[in-house]
């Protein structure tokens, strides 16, 4: 099918298709670290964990033909990592932004080390869902090529943010986030609930390295990440510790970081380039604007030790 010249309605539809392919990455891990922050404690090294869930998910997929089972693994990597950086921090005068910062090279250097025999081997890719069937005009129906796990992380926003509000596990979480006295005092583990939820971000942040190795951009190499993990920290202040906002933040950033390319398709061949810095404006932006205590960290759980 011949590409149709749509002018400059090409760069809202451009955004739209990178709003969608960038921001699952983003909603992925930043929904992992609202758990993990729910329950008081932070999680720098989700960028290792992420960068390692890519290149483990890249290479079970690769040896196994199956990107789900690729997924899977990616997940498993992830729940190592979480669990390891909470056993960690359950351990005395220990600091969880010293452990994160340590982990997050630590995950990155083993990927780029596992991970070197991987980079030329092509691995399956997870499938999506064409919503563009309606249009004969292709660039209409590649923009609404939408993958799976961008509707799974979607779902899993709505069920995280009525979880926290009308389930046990999730008011334990929160209990456990806001005083862990008062949540011992009620005969609650907060180590364990704190382990369990920062395994939990960790899965999750796996399965954000496995969308970036197997759909998009979809290979595995050294490079594959431009620092997500670290920007979900930002973007989960920046929702207020809320699922749904989440994922409205991670469209946002998603919007943000397909400015460049959206540009690029119209024929914009000068200063096009600024735009890919977007993403890291709109993070420096936003760490900004929560600098005050009293506003920039309102909603915070108290016992988060960037409250503190």
């Amino acid at each position: 099918m011949e590409t149709v010249d749509i002018g400059w309605w090409g760069v809202p539809l451009a955004i739209l298709a990178g709003a969608i392919r960038v921001s699952t990455p983003f909603l992925f891990v930043s929904l992992g670290e609202c758990i993990t922050e729910k329950s008081g404690r932070i999680n720098l090294g989700l960028e290792g964990t992420l960068v390692f869930g890519a290149m483990s998910g890249y290479a079970v997929a690769y040896l196994t033909g199956s990107a789900w089972v690729g997924v899977l693994a990616a997940a498993g990597a992830g729940v190592l990592f979480g669990a390891f950086h909470g056993w960690i921090c359950s351990l005395p005068k220990v600091n969880d932004i010293a452990v994160g910062i340590a982990l997050m090279l630590f995950g990155m250097g083993l990927a780029f080390f596992l991970g070197k025999p991987y980079i030329q081997p092509v691995a399956p890719d997870l499938p999506d869902i064409s919503f563009g069937f309606w249009s004969s005009i292709p660039q209409v129906q590649a923009a609404l090529k939408v993958n799976v796990l961008f509707i799974i992380g979607a779902a899993l926003a709505v069920f995280l943010w009525w979880a926290f509000q009308n389930t046990r596990v999730g008011l334990v979480i929160r209990i456990v986030g806001d005083s862990a006295d008062g949540a011992a005092a009620m005969g609650y583990k907060v180590n364990t609930v704190r382990l369990l939820s920062t395994a939990a971000g960790g899965a999750l942040a796996g399965v954000a390295g496995a969308y970036l190795s197997l759909y998009y951009p979809g290979s595995w190499n050294e490079g594959i990440s431009s620092g997500q993990g670290l920007m979900a920290v930002a973007l989960v202040i920046f929702a207020r510790w809320n699922p749904l906002a989440c994922f409205g933040a991670a469209l946002l950033f998603g919007g943000a970081g397909a400015l460049g390319p959206a540009l690029q398709s119209v024929g914009v061949t000068q200063g096009y380039y600024l735009f890919y810095a977007a993403p890291y404006v709109l993070t420096l932006v936003i760490m900004i604007l929560t600098l005050s205590k009293t506003r920039g960290m309102a909603g915070a759980p108290a016992e988060l030790s960037i409250t503190k």
